[in-house]
């Protein structure tokens, strides 16, 4: 665990847990697409990929269930996304102003959703959802900032 905890019951970083049908293709994905780097595995079973602040582990056919959610947060979604499209990314759903974020989703091979956010964009309109479902949803309120 980290030095910098200051206390005997902080908590460390989270660390999602994705289950993939294979190891292999996913770190192909995580590496090849979205720029992630392999930190450890063995391409058997089960891998560690991260990309600046954000891991994620990837089990192949056991833990977790297919189709997690995580939200990361990002310095500018609309440029990450750029990058992304150029590189055949699979995106969800496009940046959208929402109350809590200028979010993405990003999908990875196995139904597992990555939502990247950055800052709302001030004075612009919320935009609508798309749910887990890959429905679109107006949100609560269409009112800007």
């Amino acid at each position: 665990m980290s030095t910098e905890t200051q206390s005997a019951n902080a908590l460390g970083k989270a660390i999602p847990v994705f289950r993939v049908n294979s190891v292999n293709a996913a770190i192909d994905y995580y590496t090849g697409i979205l720029g992630f780097h392999l930190d450890w595995g063995n391409g058997g079973f089960f891998a560690s990929v991260s990309r600046d602040k954000s891991t994620i582990f990837l089990s192949e056919g056991d833990q977790g269930h297919p189709g997690t959610w995580v939200w990361i947060g990002v310095n500018d979604a609309a440029a990450l996304e750029a990058e992304f499209r150029a590189k055949g990314a699979r995106i969800r759903h496009p940046p959208t102003n929402y109350p809590w974020a200028y979010e993405m989703q990003v999908e990875d091979l196995d139904g597992n959703v990555l939502r990247f956010g950055s800052d709302t964009l001030k004075e612009e309109p919320y935009g609508e959802w798309l749910d887990m479902d890959g429905r679109l949803w107006p949100p609560s309120g269409t009112e800007t900032r």
